[in-house]
């Protein structure tokens, strides 16, 4: 068979599949999509054995498609299974394991957090990076080029600062070991030395080609037609959250400061002073939380610090000094 010229980047996506895995019992965090299934295509080729794990509620997208696909590639499937009865107490789950109180990255990684928690395997493959070097988020598509340039620079940076973190902490919660084929080195060096334009959607049917290019090439072309919905709405975990809040008759975002404080995990004195709830980019939390760890300062100190400044100078003039 004529190979593209991607075949060195596909040799490179199965080396670290086989590095992760041979020898070793597999789960895959499995959405039914083209990225989880390369993975545990490969992953069969080498692993004792490979178990494919999909988080969802019952009839989501994800659990149909992860059902659909692991029968294709004849692995055994299993459904992490949740409802509007469990969704809150796995969200308590979740903060306690990982201390992060961040609505999008809750919705996002608590699929993960449900195939820890019911693997039984101590390996987990995940697919994290695909979207982000493969040219695979929709909010890419149709941008100008420093926009788009710039969107796919803050996922990189928002994945490697907020998501990763965030993961491996859910791994470790669970005595789990979590590899990222997508983010081996070699794999990004080799998407390094592709046309960049190669790699650009130009359409929502036209993200990660180059991938689905690759899948083909390593002898698995059912997989470069799947379609799939970011993990947070193809598994129903965003509307089971919403839903929770409306029958709080809060938000969304309020419903899970709730959760958070509920566990004790803010400033104790917030019990009896007055309470700023503030949401901002994750990327600056986790990169003003650096430089407050290295000042002993607490949130809510340099919140209140940044008042009393304010106060006493009458505006905000200051910040332009």
């Amino acid at each position: 068979m004529q190979l593209s010229k991607y075949e060195e980047l596909g040799r490179a996506i199965e080396e670290a599949v086989r590095k992760s895995c041979e020898g070793k019992e597999v789960a895959v965090a499995f959405s039914g999509g083209m990225d989880s299934g390369l993975l545990a295509a490969l992953a069969s080729k080498y692993a004792r054995s490979v178990t494919c794990y999909t988080c969802g509620t019952d009839g989501s997208f994800d659990v149909a498609a992860g059902k659909e696909l692991a029968g294709k590639l004849g692995l055994p499937w299993v459904q992490c299974r949740i409802d509007e009865d469990s969704i809150e107490d796995t969200i308590r789950e979740f903060i306690l394991a990982t201390k992060v109180s961040d609505p999008f990255t809750i919705s996002y990684d608590l699929q993960l957090f449900c195939v820890c928690r019911r693997a039984e395997e101590k390996t987990v493959l995940s697919g994290q990076g695909s979207d982000e070097y493969f040219g695979g988020c929709a909010s890419s598509v149709n941008e100008d080029d420093s926009e788009y340039r710039a969107v796919m620079d803050w996922g990189i940076e928002r994945m490697m600062k907020v998501s990763m973190p965030c993961e491996l902490s859910i791994a470790k919660s669970f005595r789990k070991k979590l590899f990222y084929p997508y983010l081996d080195g070699k794999v990004i060096e080799c998407v390094g030395k592709v046309d960049p334009e190669e790699l650009r959607p130009r359409s929502l049917d036209d993200r990660k080609a180059v991938l689905k290019t690759v899948a083909t090439d390593l002898g698995f072309p059912l997989l470069a037609h799947r379609t799939k919905k970011a993990s947070q709405y193809g598994s129903g975990t965003t509307e089971l959250i919403r839903d929770a809040a409306r029958s709080r008759g809060v938000r969304y975002n309020r419903f899970i400061s709730d959760i958070y404080e509920s566990l004790g995990l803010r400033n104790a004195n917030l019990l009896r002073d007055s309470a700023v709830d503030v949401r901002m980019d994750p990327i600056l939390l986790h990169d003003a939380e650096e430089i407050l760890a290295g000042t002993g300062m607490t949130h809510s100190e340099a919140v209140a610090a940044f008042y009393r400044r304010m106060v006493r100078e009458g505006g905000l003039d200051f910040l332009d000094k």
